[in-house]
């Protein structure tokens, strides 16, 4: 509670984007196998949510299932499924009752059906509520996502719905899964890993980058306001001079 005091309020990210890594190597420590840590892990999305939600952040995208990943052991990959659905199932009535409205992104119908259904429930249930937007990142990859972009413009273009010329930012932004989200200001990866995994790059052409190396199963608030306080001590110039920041504007 000592770190959310020094937050300041009027200073706090509208997008965070995180990467939960760390659940195999967390399992492996204990002895056991890697869908262990998976099942261990809603602890730190719970608790990452709910402090996110506590001061003002707008959306949280969580890294859940990469376009990669399909590429893991068979079994792995299936109980990672199951557990998907199963807890989506498990935390809609918290869902409910914090009003947390839940999307997803990514290439959806690759998932299995089950899956499909509970995700269409979810989303259509919580779709209203304004509490705080998390967002899961599910077969997702973001060169897919902007060559996807691409092929989808090209096609507008074709058919004369968009002319050459007017293909922008804007036009792009509304063309990626995250078209309804604000641009990422924050990025946390848990692991000690640093790298962003071909997660959501156009989205964070800005954001700062945060690493730490708790492992994510052992995540928890304090270490969500670590990040925040991190985040909020350094100087987003957005490619400006430091001077240029500084200068009151008349």
């Amino acid at each position: 509670m000592e770190k959310k005091l020094r937050i300041n309020l009027h200073k706090v990210p509208r997008h965070v984007a995180v990467i939960m890594d760390g659940n195999g190597r967390w399992a492996k420590g204990k002895g056991m196998n890697r869908i262990f840590g998976h099942r261990n892990a809603m602890t730190a999305i719970r608790d990452t949510v709910d402090a996110a939600k506590e001061i003002g952040v707008e959306a949280v995208t969580m890294y859940a299932f990469s376009t990669e990943n399909w590429n893991r052991p068979k079994l792995e990959v299936d109980a990672l499924m199951n557990l998907l659905v199963s807890t989506l199932k498990k935390e809609l009535p918290e869902f409910h009752k914090k009003h947390i409205q839940v999307s997803t992104i990514g290439d959806i119908i690759s998932l299995p059906k089950k899956a499909q259904t509970i995700l269409r429930t979810v989303i259509s249930e919580t779709k209203d509520y304004n509490g705080i937007k998390l967002v899961f990142a599910l077969s997702y990859g973001s060169r897919e996502e902007i060559v996807n972009a691409i092929k989808n413009i090209s096609k507008k273009v074709v058919n004369n719905e968009i002319h050459l010329e007017e293909i922008n930012e804007k036009v792009i932004n509304n063309h990626l899964y995250t078209f309804n989200l604000p641009d990422v200001d924050l990025m946390i990866r848990t692991s000690g890993e640093k790298r962003i995994s071909n997660y959501l790059l156009w989205q964070m052409a800005y954001a700062e980058l945060y690493f730490t190396d708790i492992l994510w199963p052992d995540f928890r608030m304090e270490h969500f306001y670590d990040a925040i306080i991190e985040y909020q001590n350094r100087e987003r110039r957005f490619g400006k001079t430091s001077e240029q920041i500084t200068v009151p504007k008349k």
